[in-house]
């Protein structure tokens, strides 16, 4: 039977192994759908290969073919099946040599003839395994980055947690604090009202006393005038001048003081006000405050986020895209785009550092970030980091004028100016800070 080969059993049209095939008159035999559609097309029921005209608009089926093809095709799987069918055409036998773009499947050579392939473009199928490896290549390299950015979320989720943690615990730590001032004013408040209280309770308590004794030696005296009067009218006129002019000077008439009642007003008169007035002298304000989002891992800020150091063991936190991940840097939160700001840097306890602004913009991933955007004074850091300072600092004040564009630095306790940058920004810049050791932001009274 393989003598036949796949070619001598494939129809004429199609190009493949019989389906159904039917007899016509002339003897040649097609598949049943291809003669057909053969003749729905050409709108005549003549033979493909001799145009003999058909006797019959349903020729009969084949048998003979039929089984003979039957037989083939199962004889060619079990061959497939031994070998490989991968190897194999199912349809012709023959090797899959040839790779059909149009249809994405692999191809023999008599595919490649058929009806079915017109026109299409074929590449070795060693080829095009060679291109989709690298397609296979490209996908394990989107896969591997797809697990990495999958591990950065799950790692953000669980830093996500820690920080609202964290950052819970501190809020109600101010709150505590605010609490706690508020509660101490009341108590002075109360105490003082209480005291005030006290000493004017006593006082009328004093005169309170004071009047009994007037009434009680006044009441004496108009008793005995009394019995004096009903004795000796005459002996009652001869003492009654004397007897109310003693009275007259010894007991004045008595009269209610100012100032006895309770001074309301200074207690409950702008209260709110007071205590927030008083508590400007106590609360503290830092004008730049660090941006914990920023901060490259080595670098451990202080809780109210206005002091950095730098530590020995990097910190796992997650690499997002705010993050520096090259220079011990950290941005401050606000950023500036018009008006007039300042802050001091306390560096006396840093053997080097870097202070000044920095475009939005700029790279803060990679060795880049000091190559353009950015106006800064360093000490004992690499030159290009920015304009060098050689004597020893406690403080670097930082001055910028967005409008005017000009970055000045100062030293405030000497009152001696270090250099200043113009420039004309085109964008908001936010303060950032590097360090090797130890840096602090400077509080200044709200008052």
């Amino acid at each position: 039977m393989d003598s036949l080969s796949a070619k001598e059993m494939s129809c004429p049209i199609c190009c493949e192994i019989f389906k159904a095939p039917v007899l016509l008159s002339c003897s040649h035999s097609f598949c049943k759908e291809c003669i057909q559609q053969f003749w729905r097309s050409k709108n005549t029921k003549e033979c493909p290969l001799c145009r003999r005209r058909s006797s019959r608009d349903d020729p009969p089926c084949n048998l003979v073919l039929r089984n003979l093809c039957e037989s083939f095709l199962k004889g060619r799987n079990e061959r497939s099946s031994s070998s490989g069918s991968e190897e194999v055409c199912s349809l012709h036998s023959e090797k899959l040599k040839l790779f059909c773009l149009e249809d994405k499947q692999p191809v023999c050579l008599v595919c490649r003839d058929s009806q079915k392939h017109v026109k299409h473009t074929f590449r070795p199928i060693s080829e095009v395994v060679s291109s989709y490896k690298e397609e296979l290549r490209f996908l394990q390299e989107k896969l591997n980055h797809r697990e990495k950015i999958k591990g950065e979320c799950v790692k953000t989720i669980q830093h996500i947690k820690s920080q609202a943690e964290h950052t819970e615990r501190q809020i109600k730590l101010e709150f505590e604090k605010l609490h706690q001032f508020l509660r101490d004013e009341e108590e002075i408040a109360i105490a003082a009202l209480r005291e005030e209280k006290e000493r004017k309770n006593q006082k009328m308590k004093e005169k309170l006393e004071e009047m009994n004794r007037h009434i009680s030696a006044l009441s004496h005296t108009i008793q005995d005038m009394e019995e004096m009067m009903n004795a000796s009218e005459v002996l009652f006129l001869k003492n009654f001048p004397v007897t109310m002019e003693r009275v007259q000077s010894s007991q004045p008439d008595p009269h209610m003081a100012s100032g006895a009642l309770i001074h309301v007003a200074r207690y409950l008169g702008n209260l709110p006000f007071r205590v927030w007035k008083k508590a400007q002298g106590i609360v503290q304000n830092t004008p730049v405050i660090l941006d914990p989002n920023t901060a490259h891992p080595d670098l451990l800020l202080s809780d109210d986020l206005t002091s950095l150091r730098c530590s020995s063991d990097s910190q796992t936190l997650p690499d997002n895209p705010e993050r520096f991940d090259e220079h011990s840097c950290v941005l401050g939160s606000e950023g500036f785009d018009s008006g007039t700001h300042c802050w001091d840097v306390e560096v006396k306890e840093s053997s080097s550092w870097a202070l000044g602004v920095t475009a939005a913009s700029n790279q803060r991933k990679g060795c880049d970030f000091f190559d353009t955007g950015v106006w800064s004074v360093q000490y004992r850091l690499f030159e290009e980091s920015g304009f060098p300072v050689e004597q020893k600092l406690e403080r670097v004040r930082v001055r910028l004028d967005y409008d005017r564009g000009t970055v000045s630095f100062s030293d405030p306790v000497s009152n001696t100016h270090l250099y200043t940058f113009t420039t004309s920004f085109t964008e908001t810049v936010f303060p950032f800070f590097y360090s090797f050791s130890h840096l602090r932001i400077l509080q200044v009274n709200c008052s």
